[in-house]
């Protein structure tokens, strides 16, 4: 068993009545960065863009953007 991050953007743009194009001009982070991680194909996450991200989003809470889950090694 091991860990994956899951960057939860889809949810937090529909909590907060925003799309993706929106949160892309607010956190100032390009929109094709944004669409891989809510779509889980990016491997690497630039701190810059988590810290506008969370700014936009006022949290200081990185669990509710993205998070570790549990995995099958057979899935990765």
């Amino acid at each position: 068993m091991g860990k994956r991050v899951v960057v939860k953007l889809p949810e937090l743009i529909v909590k907060h009545n925003m799309s993706m194009r929106e949160l892309s001009r607010l956190a100032d982070v390009r929109p094709q960065a944004l669409n891989e991680l809510a779509n889980q194909k990016r491997r690497n996450i630039n701190f810059g863009h988590l810290e506008r991200i969370a700014d936009v989003f006022d949290t200081n809470d990185m669990n509710e953007i993205i998070t570790l889950v549990d995995t099958d090694d057979d899935d990765e």
